[in-house]
């Protein structure tokens, strides 16, 4: 899914300097080592500041680790949710409007790289990560835009463009099926490539949710 400015160092309203800089160096040492390996050491030499004031502001990693999980995820669901409105707030041709959403959806952003290796290190040691932090990660993160693509799909039913009974998954299918079979790092990949797929994705998704015709041709 899917995209966010998970990297900026600079710091938020409502947060401290010290406390932001914990934050971001926190992100890229989890991003990097994951949660079981991560340390506050580690952290600490990341953010310039000393293991006792990461204390003074988090009681343990755990509790780090799901402030952080929880700030990035919400900037990720922004830039996502930013990109939903940006191509199905108004939609006129229903395929060429999707196809432009999906290419925009699947196109790497840099600054979002730290976030995604996060979430690639949450996949692979899920079993050892609080539960508590994987909850808030999908209300935060995925849950949140797949609500919104949910949203703009059951308006497209309402209107009768597509057929869909379940918003929901229908949304999830989209997501899935526009960056089905992409590697990890897009950025490997041609912009037509990406349009290939991109394009094969969405007619996928027609076939199964266009009103009144049969599946889109392929080019």
């Amino acid at each position: 899914m899917t995209r966010e400015n998970a990297t900026t160092t600079r710091p938020r309203k409502g947060l401290s300097g010290k406390r932001q800089a914990i934050l971001d160096g926190a992100l890229t040492v989890f991003a990097r080592d994951g949660y079981t390996r991560a340390s506050i050491d580690a952290i600490s030499a990341e953010a310039g500041v000393s293991t006792r004031t990461i204390y003074n502001h988090f009681a343990d990693k755990a509790e780090l680790f799901l402030a952080v999980i929880q700030e990035s995820a919400t900037r990720a669901a922004d830039v996502q949710i930013a990109t939903i409105e940006r191509h199905l707030r108004k939609v006129t041709d229903v395929e060429a409007d999707l196809i432009e959403f999906g290419r925009d959806w699947v196109t790497p952003r840099p600054n979002s790289a730290a976030h995604f290796s996060l979430i690639r290190q949450i996949n692979a040691e899920v079993g050892h990560i609080p539960q508590e932090a994987i909850d808030a990660w999908q209300e935060t993160g995925p849950r949140r835009v797949r609500g919104e693509l949910a949203g703009h799909l059951r308006r497209l039913a309402e209107q009768g463009v597509l057929r869909i009974d379940h918003p929901d998954r229908a949304a999830l299918h989209l997501m899935l099926l526009v960056s089905a079979g992409l590697p990890t790092h897009q950025a490997t990949l041609s912009a037509e490539e990406i349009t290939e797929t991109v394009t094969a994705g969405v007619h996928a998704f027609l076939y199964g949710h266009l009103h009144g015709t049969s599946a889109p041709e392929q080019a």
